[in-house]
């Protein structure tokens, strides 16, 4: 399970808080034959994101809309947030099929400047 301080702690680590990154989800499919192994199975920009207070969850939303959440709008809203709030778990809806997804690792693109959150699907 990954919560907001692993999120901050792997932006500053893997991007040095580079504003200009695109939160992107990641999405890893679990292989027919072997489940424990995972193989990349696409992408998708992150649209929209809310703290849910009730439970203690920051879900990110793909609504295929044109808007896309940068680190540099996301920052600053959790910096500021106490430490009970940096523990929230860290949740994905992708679509209906797909929904209160566990995200379970972070990446980066730099040639794209993507940050990358993975989800099994």
């Amino acid at each position: 399970m990954k919560v907001i301080i692993d999120l901050i702690e792997d932006i500053r680590e893997s991007i040095a808080n580079a504003e200009d990154y695109v939160l992107t989800a990641g999405l890893l499919k679990e292989e027919v034959n072997d489940p424990a192994k995972l193989t990349y199975a696409g992408e998708a920009p992150l649209n929209t994101y809310d703290l849910d207070p009730v439970r203690r969850q920051l879900v990110f939303h793909i609504d295929k809309s044109d808007s896309r959440v940068t680190v540099g709008e996301l920052m600053p809203l959790l910096l500021i947030s106490d430490m009970d709030t940096m523990m929230y778990e860290l949740r994905m809806d992708v679509n209906a099929q797909y929904n209160d997804m566990e995200i379970v690792g972070f990446g980066k693109n730099e040639e794209r400047k993507k940050y990358l959150l993975f989800i099994r699907i």
